[in-house]
């Protein structure tokens, strides 16, 4: 008899195990869109809404053969614009055969925009191959620029700051002021929408202090491991607790949408946060 118990308290065991493992496969691969408005006056009333995609984070992983099921994703969001904020390579494990996947497709659906995480920087001689190959496929590469985009009248100002690590080995020690003078070097038409790439969600307060309207942001990975109630566990820049890894926070005029990305890197795994496609459509501010 005990000996019967035992051995179904250890099939049990092994049955909640391979559960837990199932499930947390899932979790990782299954993506998750959200769709965000935000109307801004300074959008034309009789113009359309620009509708955008944010990629973030995919750090080399796979969705799928030659990355179908993100391809499937961006086609059904029907953008104007992909915006691509950082780390679409991983240092560690780079493999830009994966990354070029999906931006060669990309491309074929609406115009790439792409700014640089901190992954590209370390990567070092395998970005610059990736950067070049990047270009060739027509990607509009933000190194510190700005581009205005017209879409049936309605005109925005696309900026994008390269990660403070291509300005300093000392990943965080003085990312604020760097980030506060990249930024301060990239100019836009006066009164025209200001949409800021930038891949860390932690400097928020630089890009309000610079009068950003709207910010695309990434590199938290929602916080890695997500609680109820509580929200993300740890994120690169921000440690325990961290404020900044998944939604939208706002202060006086600029906005900012965290992406909880897509893929993982140091800490290889997520638990109740799954990969996150971001969709956003700017639109004129109603009248009330």
């Amino acid at each position: 008899m005990v000996k019967m118990k035992r051995k179904q308290v250890l099939i049990a065991a092994l049955f909640g195990a391979a559960l837990l493992t199932g499930w947390c496969f899932w979790q990782n691969k299954a993506v998750r869109t959200t769709v965000y408005v935000i109307e801004s006056s300074k959008l034309k009333p009789d113009a359309p809404d620009i509708t955008i995609i944010q990629i973030s984070d995919l750090h080399n992983a796979e969705f799928g053969d030659k990355q179908e099921k993100l391809i499937r994703k961006i086609k059904e969001a029907k953008p104007d614009i992909i915006a691509v904020t950082g780390d679409l390579i991983d240092s560690n494990h780079t493999d830009i055969g994966k990354a070029m996947e999906l931006i060669s497709q990309a491309v074929t659906i609406a115009p790439v925009y792409f700014v640089t995480g901190n992954h590209e920087t370390w990567a070092a001689e395998s970005y610059i191959r990736l950067k070049r190959e990047m270009e060739n496929a027509g990607v509009h590469i933000l190194d510190g620029i700005s581009e205005t985009y017209s879409l049936g009248g309605q005109q925005i100002c696309l900026m994008g700051a390269k990660d403070p690590a291509f300005y300093a080995r000392t990943e965080y020690g003085d990312a604020q002021s760097v980030m506060n003078e990249a930024i301060g070097d990239i100019s836009c038409d006066g009164g025209i929408y200001k949409l800021l790439l930038s891949h860390r969600p932690e400097l928020f307060q630089v890009y309000v202090d610079n009068g950003i309207d709207l910010v695309l942001a990434g590199h938290a990975h929602g916080g890695q491991f997500r609680l109820p109630f509580i929200g993300g566990v740890v994120a690169p820049g921000q440690g325990l607790f961290p404020k900044y890894t998944s939604g939208i926070f706002a202060e006086g005029e600029t906005e900012m949408i965290v992406s909880r990305g897509l893929g993982n890197s140091i800490i290889p795994i997520r638990i109740n946060n799954r990969p996150e496609l971001v969709v956003v459509r700017i639109t004129p501010a109603k009248n009330k």
